[in-house]
């Protein structure tokens, strides 16, 4: 089976997907977006305009599958006539309020062959027929590492407790000024710190070097680095969003909150234990995603 990956900026989660798939014995071809995309600049109307006769080529090159990833795309892959379409929403393309995205992934997940949402959160979101089938971990990168170790490899030289923020501060939906008043709040010095702009191959020692992760989000369809970190057995303090509820309800020494002041007694709680969670073992692998997707490749061309 042959499966041409559409996707406007190739993601660490997405290539372990097509990875997952790839191994399920589907061949896939991934055709990106042109031009350059970062948290300052957007591709411009002329880059999905040359994206365009680029699939129609390739769809008539004798792929069995086309599926687009972020509702953005979805009409690219609806657009040509000889091939079903996998629609493959991530999260803000459905849930987004300052977008018209959302009104063009809802489109696009009528006019497709099969929707997938990684997230039973992102259902609420979508009154179209589609699977939920979450991200899998590479548990062999994410994985757990002596916490000295993590923090000689990354250079943190410090005794004291320190607390994770995985994100850029200056993404607005990630909340930091909230990450800031409950690592203030905790009784006792804790080093609040933030991981962005570093190779992947890193985040599981930023992960592991740390003595818990801390999640403010106001809103996620995930995220992933909730996974990460209980498949390296690191506790997390998390607001309920996305599949964090589900992926820790049976976590030892992590917590879900609803308000600031249960992340403050939260994450106070998770450092007084001063020990690791037991996360490892609710963390699907990659192996079900892939097969759980080819399921889907095989159902649409019958």
């Amino acid at each position: 089976m042959k499966v041409l990956q559409l996707v406007n900026t190739p993601r660490s989660f997405f290539e372990k997907q097509v990875a997952a798939v790839e191994a399920h014995g589907v061949s896939c071809t991934t055709l990106t977006v042109p031009g350059e995309h970062s948290t300052t600049e957007s591709r411009s109307a002329v880059d999905y305009l040359r994206y365009y006769p680029d699939v129609l080529d390739h769809a008539l090159d004798d792929y069995d599958v086309i599926h687009a990833h972020y509702g953005l795309l979805g009409p690219f892959a609806i657009a040509q006539p000889s091939c079903p379409v996998v629609l493959h929403l991530w999260g803000s393309d459905l849930m987004a309020t300052d977008s018209f995205v959302p009104r063009l992934s809802r489109l696009s997940a009528r006019l497709s062959d099969a929707v997938v949402l990684p997230s039973e959160t992102m259902s609420d979101h979508l009154d179209t027929d589609h699977e939920v089938i979450p991200w899998g971990v590479d548990t062999e990168q994410f994985r757990p590492i002596d916490r000295e170790r993590a923090r000689d490899r990354l250079g943190w030289d410090t005794d004291g407790p320190v607390v994770l923020f995985p994100y850029p501060p200056g993404r607005e939906v990630k909340n930091y000024p909230l990450a800031e008043r409950v690592a203030d709040a905790v009784d006792g010095d804790v080093d609040l710190r933030t991981m962005h702009g570093v190779p992947y191959e890193d985040v599981p020692f930023y992960m592991n070097a740390s003595d818990a992760v801390l999640v403010t989000s106001d809103r996620e369809s995930g995220p992933m680095v909730v996974k990460e970190a209980a498949a390296c057995n690191v506790p997390v303090v998390s607001t309920d969003v996305g599949f964090v509820r589900e992926t820790l309800t049976d976590v030892s020494n992590s917590r879900v909150c609803e308000t600031e002041s249960e992340l403050v007694a939260g994450l106070e709680s998770v450092l007084d234990a001063g020990q690791r969670s037991d996360g490892r073992a609710a963390v699907d692998g990659l192996d079900r995603m892939g097969a759980e997707i080819e399921r889907v490749y095989r159902r649409v061309t019958g």
